[in-house]
């Protein structure tokens, strides 16, 4: 098995080594060498941004006092980030219409609301710009607390699920088994899109 390419936030996790509470040691950008060299960023911090995922996952503190300039030096993670509203929010009116429907797996009423992309990594849906309907899905509270589970088993491992697990003759409609984090990563995948899924299914035979 091939060894799964760390994201950013996994390589400064590993780099900073944050502690129980979120609080990591002061990392200079001039350790983001070798192995962290994926680190390196501009004067607009790039994924270190408050607005990014890790700034959705921490509180970061800079420091651009080591030498001359607007230039930032160091940072380190002060605690975990409060406020989740950001990977929360879904529009109200989509919310309503999604509440009016049947769970897409087990055609149960009264259904939760669903982020389709389980990585919550889509800028345009996590930071609620123009959010659509397609975007969600109404899934049961059963259906939805089993998407977590694998979502985060996926998200640990780098491994997608295969539905062949649930009997199904195909694991995914599109990609492959591994993944890097990428925004398009659970395309393909069964609790992506159960309908869109099945629709597949069709083509295979």
């Amino acid at each position: 098995m091939r060894e799964k390419k760390l994201t950013k936030i996994e390589l400064f996790e590993e780099l900073a080594k944050p502690d129980e509470n979120g609080v990591s040691r002061w990392v200079g950008v001039d350790e983001f060498t070798g192995r962290y060299e994926f680190l390196r960023f501009g004067n607009g911090a790039d994924w270190a941004r408050g607005d990014k995922a890790f700034g959705r996952k921490y509180i970061i503190e800079k420091d651009k006092t080591r030498t001359p300039g607007n230039r930032i030096d160091a940072i380190r993670t002060n605690g975990f980030a409060v406020d989740n509203s950001y990977s929360s929010y879904i529009d109200p009116q989509i919310k309503k219409r999604i509440k009016g429907m049947r769970c897409v797996i087990l055609g149960t009423s009264n259904p939760e609301c669903d982020h389709k992309n389980g990585m919550k990594n889509e800028d345009r849906v996590m930071q609620n710009q123009e959010q659509k309907l397609s975007d969600f899905q109404p899934l049961s509270k059963a259906a939805n607390d089993a998407k977590r589970q694998f979502c985060k088993e996926c998200r640990r491992t780098g491994v997608r699920y295969d539905a062949k697990q649930l009997g199904y003759p195909i694991s995914y409609y599109e990609g492959a088994a591994y993944h890097n984090n990428e925004e398009n990563a659970c395309i393909g995948c069964f609790w992506y899109d159960p309908i869109e899924f099945r629709k597949h299914l069709q083509e295979k035979k």
